[in-house]
């Protein structure tokens, strides 16, 4: 498959050097001690970036995690509660991404948004030695803890970043799931806007197959209308082909209708999806419209206009300041999709209020998956096969 454009590593250019420039590490502080001056010192120099991808700067922060065994995920129905990431800011750059609403109170974020003057949305951040700190988990005090074979929960990568970006992201990503794979008897879901998670695919081994399941997200059909609000992101066009090449060579895979615009005929869209994605050869199809956070409905319908899809900014912003039209805009869109995917592989996830909560607790049986504060306990685990 040959490489997208976008999904390349760049080299920093005369904007980069500025900005190592901006984050020199050499301090001078009266009275402070040698030692206290070097942790400062090492502490200013992990702030500096030591790559670029896709023209965003790459910056490396300590964690002491990778791994998530109390994931909110679990109410998404995407794993069993357990996660992996070995990032914290993603390579590409979505107008509605969640992640800068979760991630903006991190004391890691929040100086290197100071120190470089930058927005979240410009900026990778990958976390250091993910690999030793994810074995380290999995093995704490040197001996394997997961090794139960009745334990198949599912563990899902990545809920903050792409996992499949370029090809360093892929090989990483390739080595963690192969040290999980070996260390428990976990099945992994990854998601991810690449073509490139295919890569991931064949560095697998086939003994450990059976217990990969890969996912495309493709919320639209439309190669520039992916290109206006995902920036980075493959052609829509190209992931499909990728999540067609998984189906052709018999590997599990499941689908990400995500998000899911207004449409003038959500069923006429949501048929041509269907088929798009191949919902007979998915094991589960996940599905999702655009959900408030923070200014994602007006950084959606700005990039559109912006791009001249003005039909698609349009309905858009009928639906983004009037909640009853939103809350149709959601039901109507779930409905035309239960007529073409089975209710036993359907998940359309949806935030609910105390005045919707009831509609879509009715409609559980045909896929509905209740989210929010307001959704209880109606939310079930329903683990992969």
């Amino acid at each position: 498959m040959k490489k997208d454009s976008n999904l390349t590593t760049k080299k920093p250019g005369n904007g980069g050097d500025k900005l190592r420039q901006s984050l020199n590490p050499q301090v001078t502080v009266p009275g402070r001690s040698e030692k206290a001056l070097a942790r400062r010192t090492a502490i200013l120099e992990k702030l500096k970036p030591v790559d670029f991808i896709s023209g965003k700067p790459v910056f490396v922060v300590p964690s002491t995690t990778v791994l998530n065994l109390k994931s909110g995920f679990s109410h998404k129905l995407l794993c069993d509660g357990f996660t992996f990431t070995a990032g914290s800011a993603c390579a590409f750059s979505c107008t509605f991404c969640y992640v800068t609403t979760l991630l903006l109170k991190n004391k890691w974020i929040q100086q290197i948004l100071k120190q470089t003057g930058l927005e979240f949305s410009d900026i990778v951040v990958r976390r250091q030695s993910p690999m030793e700190q994810l074995r380290k988990q999995l093995t704490p005090r040197g001996k394997a803890k997961y090794l139960d074979p009745a334990d198949t929960r599912v563990i899902y990568a990545s809920p903050l970043v792409d996992i499949a970006a370029n090809m360093e992201l892929v090989n990483e990503t390739a080595q963690m799931c192969l040290a999980i794979l070996e260390l428990t008897h976990w099945q992994i879901r990854l998601l991810s806007k690449s073509p490139l998670i295919a890569k991931i695919a064949n560095l697998i081994p086939d003994r450990f197959q059976h217990r990969m399941i890969y996912g495309l997200s493709t919320g639209t059909l439309d190669d520039g209308v992916a290109k206006a609000i995902e920036q980075g992101t493959g052609l829509v066009s190209k992931r499909l082909a990728a999540l067609h090449t998984l189906q052709d060579r018999g590997l599990r895979t499941f689908g990400m209708v995500c998000p899911i615009l207004p449409q003038a005929d959500p069923a006429a869209y949501a048929a041509r999806l269907a088929e798009a994605i191949r919902v007979d050869r998915c094991e589960d199809v996940w599905a999702e419209v655009v959900n408030v956070r923070g200014p994602s409905f007006t950084a959606t319908h700005d990039a559109l206009r912006i791009a001249g899809y003005h039909e698609q900014a349009e309905l858009l912003a009928q639906v983004s300041h009037n909640t009853d039209r939103r809350e149709q805009y959601s039901r109507n869109t779930f409905l035309a999709f239960t007529k073409v995917v089975p209710a036993k592989k359907f998940h359309f996830l949806q935030y609910v209020t105390r005045d919707t909560a009831g509609w879509w607790r009715d409609h559980q049986h045909l896929g509905a998956v209740l989210l929010g504060s307001s959704a209880g306990s109606a939310a079930t685990s329903r683990r992969a096969a």
